[in-house]
């Protein structure tokens, strides 16, 4: 999993983050919940078989965040992910078995702060929940590049955005290595800073650009032209 996963700052103990569960598969679904009730930092208080019951416990629970199985009956996980972000309060990240490039553009249009494989090690999966609750987003690394090269596809010759205009040329360095998939972490000692200072470019980007999170960065790059995919297999 990135390192950027991995750095998310813990939550307050003392105040448990609360996580909803919605996954049509029982075994897996309770595998999921011992691996949060686990954590003193965070807290299961729902766990669901369909997208129609993760909606109506997520407005009725107001949980910090939602983990979402893309397919389930009833209605699927993508769509219950756009009713739950629309509704407010509650960030979701979006489980599935099969890596889809469609339906990983699917969840981040309905506003997913993750998406991530059923196959993820519990570790990983509990530090995506701290980078939802921080406000960032996360994906698998091998999807960044599977998701750059669908957006450049068919794209037009490069012209800078008036937004990028806006970027100091610090800024524009950290912009294209966030597009690259590199970690905080990796970013400074590229770059010979501390990652405080790293993130606090990352920060000034974002608002700039008018972006959600660094993912929707790294599409805004892609989209536009600023960087090229990598097209070597994963």
């Amino acid at each position: 999993m990135n390192d950027e996963v991995q750095e998310a700052t813990r939550p307050n103990a003392q105040h448990p983050v609360r996580i909803l569960i919605a996954d049509d598969h029982t075994m897996f679904r309770s595998g999921l919940r011992a691996v949060v009730d686990a954590q003193p930092d965070l807290e299961c208080v729902a766990e669901v078989g369909d997208g129609r019951a993760a909606i109506e416990a997520a407005a009725r629970l107001h949980p910090e965040v939602a983990i979402l199985d893309v397919r389930m009956p009833k209605l699927d996980g993508l769509a219950a992910t756009e009713a739950i972000v629309a509704a407010g309060g509650t960030r979701v990240l979006v489980l599935t078995t099969y890596d889809s490039e469609g339906n990983l553009s699917r969840a981040l249009s309905a506003g997913a702060s993750g998406f991530l494989l059923k196959s993820l090690p519990p570790e990983d999966l509990v530090a995506a929940i701290r980078v939802a609750v921080r406000g960032d987003a996360v994906i698998d690394p091998s999807m960044t590049r599977r998701l750059a090269a669908r957006f450049a596809e068919g794209i037009a010759p490069p012209v800078e955005p008036p937004e990028f205009t806006q970027l100091t040329a610090r800024e524009r360095e950290v912009l294209l290595l966030v597009a690259a998939a590199r970690s905080n972490g990796e970013i400074a000692a590229e770059l010979g800073v501390g990652e405080e200072t790293v993130k606090t470019h990352v920060s000034r980007v974002l608002a700039k650009l008018g972006v959600r999170d660094r993912i929707h960065a790294v599409v805004y790059a892609y989209r536009h032209g600023l960087v090229c995919p990598d097209r070597t297999p994963d």
